[in-house]
């Protein structure tokens, strides 16, 4: 003979899955968000792009070795090549 779930016990079956589907949608969304897929977020809404953060990586290296140059350890030759191999020229 089957026997049927008390009221309580289905609702707290109800919630552990309710809560499981919307943390795996969060995660989903942080890891669609992290692999660059399109959201439905508008662009001043959402994270920096690649090309931002790649921008922002390659002032950082040029600072670098604008500090460098500054201080002697790399001629303006040196400085130059380096500058050009970075940025892509």
């Amino acid at each position: 003979m089957l026997r049927r779930r008390r009221p309580v016990a289905r609702v707290a079956t109800t919630a552990i899955v309710a809560g499981t589907a919307a943390h795996m949608g969060a995660k989903s969304a942080q890891q669609s968000a992290a692999t660059g897929q399109p959201e439905a977020a508008p662009p001043s809404e959402a994270a920096p792009t690649a090309p931002e953060a790649a921008d922002s990586a390659q002032i950082a290296e040029l600072k670098q070795l604008a500090a460098l140059k500054d201080q002697g350890v790399l001629s303006e030759e040196e400085f130059a090549a380096k500058k050009a191999q970075i940025l892509g020229i």
